[in-house]
């Protein structure tokens, strides 16, 4: 650990990896959507959604129809790398036609350092003390696709990585009667857990590489900077989480690993899942990829995997 926490995909690391990561597959996915260009436009689309002169294009998947409410997936992106980017390499617009959800990856304000991030928690990502609210920005963006599309209110999940995983938590902790479930990939919820007080439970999905050197498996106690303060470790959090949602302990071990890293040999994540006594049939679980990074080299067999889950959890 440097003796200033490191800053959550820092823009040389980030930028280099997702960029070359979203070069291999762009190349594989660029033809596979008949709508893959998020222009908001399609059967029942319009033009893009600004709010706050933030605009946002909404990716309409080819079945959808008005008057038949859709599932709707919000994706942020980790600090410095901008919705665009972070599409290329989480790759979801092929699943958003597969499985017909509406999805949006909107990018966060600039900061002084000239590059895109999410004002989350205390831990991850205002590092000049911008007042930007982006909770009740994102909040607002899943009203105004509500008023423009058929949205299934009980189907609005997020998808974070990194800083946007921070993000996702906050939204989960703010904004629970709109959001189902959740997934963070590399990312932590609040530190102090009595500050997350969701009004109804959420499903939670933590996925952290044991490796990641900028947000650590193990979590963060030090005292940090602005911006860069403690955060839980990965297992910590979803047992925080398994508490504010009711969930009996211990949690199960017994599902087999997955095979998500397409570096690393063999299935080199674990499964650990709490959902015995959930309160309205929420789950939470923690998926730890063995030896994988903060920037993992997913596969097909990941992003299905994800949206699996966020698919298997509406709000009742």
């Amino acid at each position: 650990m440097r003796s200033v926490p490191v800053r959550f995909a820092a823009i040389s690391l980030g930028l280099t990896l997702l960029t070359a990561c979203a070069t291999a597959h762009k190349a594989t996915t660029s033809t596979s959507s008949s709508s893959s260009t998020g222009t908001g436009m399609g059967q029942g689309g319009a033009g893009p959604i600004v709010i706050n002169g933030r605009s946002v294009n909404v990716h309409v998947p080819p079945s959808y129809k008005d008057g038949t409410p859709a599932p709707l997936v919000v994706m942020l992106h980790g600090y410095s790398v901008g919705g665009y980017l972070e599409e290329l390499y989480l790759g979801l617009k092929p699943l958003a036609d597969e499985h017909g959800f509406l999805y949006v990856f909107p990018t966060g304000t600039i900061d002084q350092s000239g590059v895109p991030f999410w004002n989350a928690t205390d831990a991850c990502c205002n590092y000049y003390g911008s007042t930007v609210d982006d909770s009740a920005y994102l909040s607002a963006l899943i009203d105004a696709i509500k008023a423009q599309f058929s949205v299934d209110p009980k189907r609005v999940y997020i998808v974070g990585h990194s800083n946007g995983g921070f993000m996702a938590y906050r939204m989960a902790c703010e904004h629970a009667d709109q959001i189902a479930a959740i997934v963070s990939l590399a990312g932590a919820m609040p530190n102090d857990p009595t500050t997350c007080k969701p009004s109804a439970p959420v499903s939670v999905l933590q996925i952290h590489g044991t490796s990641d050197p900028e947000v650590l498996y193990a979590g963060f106690a030090g005292a940090g900077t602005p911006g860069n303060g403690p955060y839980p470790s990965a297992m910590v959090t979803a047992s925080d989480w398994a508490t504010i949602d009711g969930c009996t302990s211990p949690p199960d071990m017994s599902s087999p690993p997955l095979d998500l890293d397409q570096t690393i040999a063999g299935a080199e994540t674990t499964v650990l899942r709490y959902d015995m006594g959930c309160k309205a049939s929420t789950e939470v679980d923690l998926w730890s990829m063995q030896g994988a990074q903060h920037i993992p080299d997913i596969g097909m067999t990941f992003r299905e995997d994800i949206v699996a889950f966020l698919l298997a959890h509406p709000k009742p």
